[in-house]
């Protein structure tokens, strides 16, 4: 926006550097195809002015809704891989494995508490009852992940991107960093936005913005540092959250 901004101060100047040449320097018998030269000019500069203006914020429109509906599915597998997790302790990079999770795991619902108990080993050493404090963990009850997490969610389909290029799927990758699991969930900008200007979606790519979806794709979790977080603002983040 701000090139665009620049190129109509420009244009502004241009036009006012144009008409002082004409009055100073031109006869008048030539004027009056000037100045009709100067506004077809004019128009023209006007009507590109005009696109280039609308074309960003057209593509601004479509951007911010199309990457709506990623976050939404990739808060999907957010929730998928993290209850998943809790159960397995690990994440996983099949799509057939969260979907057959959904579909019949159920996460317990545990409580700790901390319990004192006989020390054995320091009775023995001290020939005293020496007491330990350990802690343990009560499960109080099971929820089901598809009723809990994922009902009135088309889960089956937790793989598709759901906008841009037909058929697009998030790529998912699962591992390990020093012992820890983690996982990451992607898609590139330029599937999501594959029938837009391809400059504008270039631009997009190297966004860094507070107010911005930064970097070439958009991401849940990581394969590099120990996160589970997405790479968008929390503004995107609120129609799985209300």
């Amino acid at each position: 926006m701000l090139k665009v901004i620049i190129a109509i101060v420009a244009i502004i100047l241009l036009t006012i550097l144009i008409v002082w040449l004409i009055d100073k320097f031109v006869p008048k018998k030539l004027k009056p195809v000037l100045n009709l030269v100067l506004w077809g000019l004019i128009i023209y500069l006007g009507y590109i002015t005009f696109n280039s203006v609308y074309d960003e914020l057209r593509f601004k429109e479509i951007k911010d809704d199309r990457y709506q509906v990623v976050v939404d599915r990739l808060i999907d597998i957010q929730k998928a891989q993290i209850a998943y997790k809790d159960v397995n302790g690990e994440y996983t990079d099949k799509y057939e494995n969260l979907i057959r999770f959904i579909d019949t795991a159920k996460v317990p619902i545990t409580q700790r508490r901390d319990s004192t108990v006989r020390d054995e080993e320091k009775s023995r050493q001290f020939g005293i009852d020496m007491m330990k404090t350990i802690t343990l963990v009560d499960t109080l009850d099971y929820y089901s992940v598809k009723d809990s997490l994922f009902k009135n969610v088309e889960y089956q389909k937790i793989m598709n991107v759901g906008v841009g290029e037909p058929g697009a799927k998030f790529e998912l990758k699962a591992g390990k960093i020093d012992d820890i699991p983690v996982f990451e969930a992607s898609v590139d900008k330029a599937v999501v936005l594959h029938d837009q200007n391809k400059n504008l979606v270039a631009n997009e790519k190297q966004v860094v913005s507070v107010d911005g979806v930064n970097g070439p794709k958009i991401a849940v979790g990581s394969m590099n540092e120990i996160s589970t977080s997405g790479n968008w603002p929390k503004n995107f983040a609120k129609s799985k959250k209300e």
